[in-house]
């Protein structure tokens, strides 16, 4: 049987940490499932946990009073979800569902805090791996709205993926007064 540990440690959010530091987080983790159609947590809703996704995909959604549920961003195997546990005031920003059935190591979010406090190397290399998926879902966010409203949503800017970057060029939209 794997143990918590392990599959913390095998998981590519927790790569280069030391063997010591994957311990001490696995001590905040706990094994959960969800059924297809659970919710996972609601907008607004205290974020106690940090889910590092094993099996599954998960949907992260906002209400619309007009068309319900939408769809921002999906997680699937290999994924995190649910960095609102680092940022005050610790609330999740919006809705997470299982769309399949879910496996998922949980970690308690007070617990992460508690060891980010003593020991800053750990708290920084999390912090590092909580910024670039922020970052991430950022930038899946500004694509899914360039695909919605079109190049004049970008404010004269296409987004250019490279592997190492993104950069903006400028469209041949007229340049604004100042800029």
């Amino acid at each position: 049987m794997t143990t918590i540990e392990e599959l913390l440690g095998g998981h590519p959010f927790f790569a280069g940490l030391s063997p010591g530091a994957v311990q001490l987080i696995a001590g905040c983790a706990s094994n959960v499932h969800f059924a297809a159609g659970d919710y996972i947590f609601g907008m607004g809703e205290a974020a106690s946990r940090f889910y590092v996704i094993r099996h599954g995909r998960v949907a992260l959604e906002v209400h619309s009073p007009t068309r319900g549920p939408l769809v921002i961003d999906t997680m699937d195997e290999g994924e995190v979800l649910g960095w609102s546990w680092l940022v005050p005031p610790y609330r999740y920003t919006g809705d997470a569902r299982a769309v399949t059935p879910v496996s998922a190591t949980a970690l308690d979010g007070t617990c992460l805090r508690g060891k980010c406090e003593a020991d800053a190397e750990i708290g920084y290399q999390l912090l590092k791996r909580v910024t670039t998926v922020m970052y991430e879902r950022l930038e899946s966010a500004r694509v899914r709205l360039l695909d919605l409203y079109g190049p004049e949503a970008a404010g004269g800017y296409d987004v250019i993926r490279r592997p190492d970057a993104v950069q903006r060029a400028e469209t041949t939209a007229p340049r604004r007064p100042g800029s």
